[in-house]
């Protein structure tokens, strides 16, 4: 996610990852966004995100589908670097004509993020992320996939900043949709607001040049709210929707869910 720097004037720039920032956790978390936070976690600490949404599927007959926890672990490591899992998430989906349900766990991911350094205004990072061959028929990953993301992050002003994420993936499709291998060019432009030191809003574009083997680009909008309740624990709710494509295979979605610090 962006960050907004501390409008007191040093000598050094402070560092926007600091745990020891009051709002420390609005610029680690990688949730709500689909884009990650340029930020890593510092040595010693780690965060843990979960949550919840709500989808309308799109397609004919429509439908809705439902996946949680949406956990991720992050650890900070030595060097400015962290290693983060991402465990799998369980999907109960009811769509189509005549209605169908069908449930199952999504695939399980693991990554490595190194921060590059950070001025006043900018925070650079880049990171590795392995998809396992693993969940179920319809909604796991038939096999390994990679994505390697470059992160900037810059503040406008002490209280909005503009985040980009630009990577490339290679991924495959469920077992049940083919299994079929893809390769897609991803952009993520994230814009947050800090209108008080615990409070701050989003808005997020994001999409793909290909969604599936023989699928083109897709793109999606979301936005949201999230709020520190305490310096180590953060509450978030998301609105989502499709602008284009087939990116997620949605309409629109809700989401709630919070993070971490520890």
């Amino acid at each position: 996610m962006a960050y907004a720097k501390d409008k007191k004037p040093a000598v050094e720039a402070a560092d926007p990852c600091s745990a020891l920032n009051p709002g420390a956790l609005l610029s680690l978390l990688d949730r709500p966004t689909v884009s990650d936070s340029a930020c890593v976690v510092q040595l010693g600490h780690v965060v843990l995100e979960t949550g919840w949404q709500h989808a309308d599927v799109k397609g004919e007959g429509g439908g809705t589908a439902d996946n949680y926890p949406q956990a991720e672990i992050r650890y900070g490591l030595p060097g400015g670097n962290e290693f983060k899992v991402l465990a799998p998430n369980y999907n109960s989906q009811r769509a189509g004509v005549p209605e169908e349900a069908s449930s199952g766990f999504s695939a399980a991911s693991a990554g490595f993020k190194h921060e590059f350094g950070y001025t006043e205004k900018w925070l650079g990072s880049m990171e590795a992320v392995l998809t396992l061959p693993s969940g179920n028929d319809a909604f796991g990953s038939r096999g390994i996939g990679a994505a390697l993301n470059g992160i900037v992050s810059y503040a406008l002003t002490g209280q909005i900043g503009l985040s980009l994420q630009l990577g490339v993936s290679s991924q495959t499709e469920p077992t049940s949709s083919g299994g079929g291998r893809f390769t897609s060019v991803n952009q993520f432009l994230t814009a947050t607001w800090d209108p008080a030191e615990r409070l701050q809003f989003y808005g997020e574009v994001f999409g793909q040049t290909k969604t599936a083997p023989d699928e083109g680009a897709g793109y999606d909008f979301d936005g949201g709210v999230q709020y520190i309740v305490a310096q180590w624990w953060e509450v978030d709710v998301e609105e989502g929707l499709r602008l284009s494509g087939d990116l997620g295979g949605f309409t629109h979605y809700t989401g709630a869910g919070m993070g971490f610090l520890f």
